[in-house]
Order: structure tokens, then sequence, then C-alpha cells
């Protein structure tokens, strides 16, 4: 993220098609580091049996920020200049570079209970049934 932060300072900085260039390599590149990989460390702390909703809510809270981020920018950009939008921008990747590493302790993070479910005989008959007519077996339950 650092990098990424790094590489919008720069842009912000430079003129030129060539400088700006430079500074959208580093900063695909430092995305490149970033995007798969936060998810990834997701992925693999979190138990098995809250993995998916850690994988969601992490997804929720990076695209909102997405929407979130633009909208603020773009007001930003609009009252005062697009350099302090950009400023402001990286600006806020550097900052939230440190606090990464800082987040709650994933192996300690309170387990999600288990949702218990059982088929009624009628539930059972039905699924037999389908799974049947999928077969093409000829059924007596339905």
């Amino acid at each position: 993220m650092l990098t990424q932060a790094v590489a919008i300072a720069w842009m912000a900085v430079v003129s030129g098609f060539w400088l700006w260039a430079i500074g959208a390599a580093v900063l695909g590149a430092g995305t490149a580091m970033v995007y798969p990989t936060l998810p990834a460390v997701i992925g693999d702390v979190a138990h098995p049996n809250w993995r998916a909703r850690s994988v969601g809510i992490y997804r929720l809270r990076r695209d909102a920020g997405f929407a979130v981020g633009a909208i603020l920018s773009g007001l930003l950009a609009d009252l005062v200049s697009i350099d302090a939008a950009i400023y402001a921008i990286a600006d806020l990747t550097g900052t939230a570079t440190p606090c990464v590493p800082i987040g709650p302790d994933p192996c300690t993070a309170p387990r999600v209970p288990r949702v218990r479910t059982e088929l009624s005989n009628a539930g059972r008959c039905l699924l037999r049934a389908v799974a049947g007519r999928l077969a093409g077996k000829r059924s007596t339950y339905g």
C-alpha cells in the first residue's frame, strides 16, 4: 500500500505523459502486490466455519470504500482542486498502510455457531423423488 501511496503522490507532483506513465506503472505494481494478497490472507487464517463470511465482509468494505472514496474525492476535486483530491487519496492510502497488520487477531475471533439443519421425512421423500427423476428412474414418492 505504501508503494501505491508513493505512486499516487508522484502522479500528483509530476507533469508530462512519460512521468505519469511511470507513476501508473508503479501504482499498478503496488496494486498487484496488495489486491490479491489481502483476501488470500483472510482465506488462510479464517476458520472454515466463517471463512466465506470473512471474505464477504472484507469485499463489502473494500467495495464500499471504492464507492465512497470516488464520491468524496469527486466532491473534493469540485470544491477545492483535482490536486487536493489526489493528495488526499495518497495521504489516505499511506496512512492506512500501517493499519493493515494491526487488525483483530483472526485466530481469536469469535466463532460463528453452526446452524443445524434437518430434513423431515417429507423433505427426504421429496429429495429422493427429485433425485430419482433427475437420474431417469421411476419413483414411488411422487
